[in-house]
């Protein structure tokens, strides 16, 4: 990773969601994330830093930012904070 890499709000990870108007799973949405951002990318949100996929993953999930959607889940616009 390229030092001082600048990180990827958490927000952008969720627009790619919306945009792509897929259905994820975990291990889709990491793959995706990867395709997208690179995987050495860093990950931020209003109150976390220095997140891998995963983590940032975890994060999302435990603040239920995710909806279910066919047989996965997605996210809602009404989710991403505007700040």
């Amino acid at each position: 990773m390229q030092e001082n890499a600048t990180e990827v709000h958490g927000h952008e990870v969720m627009r790619m969601m919306l945009e792509s108007g897929q259905s994820y799973d975990r291990s889709t949405l990491e793959a995706a994330i990867h395709e997208r951002f690179g995987t050495e990318a860093r990950f931020c949100t209003c109150s976390a830093s220095g997140m891998t996929a995963s983590q940032l993953i975890d994060f999302l999930a435990e603040r239920g930012k995710f909806v279910p959607a066919g047989q996965g889940f997605s996210t809602d616009a009404g989710k991403i904070c505007n700040h």
